[in-house]
């Protein structure tokens, strides 16, 4: 699939021509992937930020938000709930919260592997690479960091510098799988200034990099963000600006199936915020393979804001899960077992047969 071929379908309106790219994506997931559906326990366990993003609640400016750290025993009961529940991973996220010190995460990380035969997904922003080094010698074995624009300049509006310190997501991401991780990032789809051949190179660099994983979700504003208050400067016009709505995501999902065979991808909680109904399924008969149900204490969750009105803010993880083992099953597919690693390929002849055979 070449980049003319990604604008093409990103500009596709016409429903009858997008089912073939649903159809192509799904059939490639299935061949590359499978049909198990992966489950991965997310803990969110700060609210913290040093950074001062222009999309983001948590933004460290936003005085409106009521901060929290998890405790070490909060952190491992979630832990231990996810075992309980069978999920193969949990994800410990938070803002680029310094007050997460090195070491203390090194032990909650050991205690994690020793105690449990969970797989550990990190997403802590930017964190210094004696950080990244130490948590992967602890035995972490996943980090997501998503660049959310490939645009140089786009980026540098959204996502200033801290501490005059640049900001170089990519060479970031380039370290990580030098340091053995499996890798993940994203971007989201819609921010006011993205073009569609933002979106297309976007695509491109998830090939690029040979991703073991791809989040995709629609930008949602936050009303407390300067991003929301300026939407109306940056955006471009009609013809060029990518729409943040639910049917661009979708592609976005498939297409980043198509580009990158092996990854996984998730049906975003973004995704189930726009549809409510059936954004989540939607998104896994579209390309996606995996969904990350809440494990946050019920208490914390309305603080983590990234954006208003998430999903699921008030549903305990018990009845989320079996409510979500149903709708799996809905559509033909299996909860996955075990911890459920990338198959990335390093044989690019191979990727490019799966994708030709949908």
């Amino acid at each position: 699939m070449d980049r003319n071929e990604i604008l093409y379908w990103l500009r596709e309106t016409n429903e009858q021509r997008l089912e073939e790219l649903w159809r192509r994506a799904d059939n490639v997931r299935r061949r590359a992937v499978g049909d198990q559906v992966h489950l991965r326990g997310l803990i969110e366990i700060s609210n913290v930020c040093a950074r001062s993003c222009l999309y983001c609640g948590l933004r460290a400016p936003n005085a409106k938000i009521e901060r929290y750290r998890l405790t070490d025993r909060e952190i491992l009961d979630c832990a231990a709930h996810a075992v309980q529940l069978g999920y193969g991973t949990v994800v410990m996220q938070a803002g680029e919260d310094y007050g997460v010190e090195t070491d203390r995460l090194a032990r909650l990380i050991r205690q994690i592997k020793s105690d449990t035969p969970l797989a550990v997904t990190l997403s802590l922003g930017e964190r210094p690479d004696q950080d990244l080094v130490a948590w992967r010698q602890a035995g972490a074995d996943r980090y997501l960091l998503r660049f959310e624009t490939s645009n140089p300049k786009l980026y540098k509006i959204i996502h200033p510098d801290l501490n005059n310190r640049p900001s170089d997501r990519i060479a970031i991401l380039r370290r990580l799988d030098q340091l053995g991780y499996e890798v993940g990032s994203g971007v989201m789809v819609g921010i006011p200034g993205q073009s569609y051949d933002d979106l297309a190179d976007d695509i491109a660099m998830f090939r690029e990099l040979r991703l073991h994983m791809i989040g995709v979700g629609p930008w949602l504003p936050h009303p407390d963000t300067p991003l929301a208050q300026m939407a109306s400067q940056l955006r471009l016009p009609p013809d060029r600006q990518v729409p943040n709505d639910e049917i661009t995501t979708y592609k976005a999902v498939a297409l980043a199936r198509l580009a990158c065979p092996w990854a996984n991808i998730p049906s975003t909680t973004a995704l189930a915020t726009v549809n409510q109904a059936n954004g989540r399924e939607l998104g896994l008969v579209r390309g996606a393979n995996v969904v990350m149900p809440n494990l946050t204490p019920l208490r914390y969750r309305p603080l983590y804001e990234i954006y208003p009105a998430k999903a699921c803010l008030q549903e305990s993880p018990d009845d989320f899960h079996l409510r979500l083992r149903s709708r799996i099953h809905d559509i033909g597919r299996t909860v996955g077992a075990g911890r459920g690693d990338s198959k990335r390929q390093t044989n690019a002849s191979s990727a490019r047969q799966a994708e030709t055979g949908g």
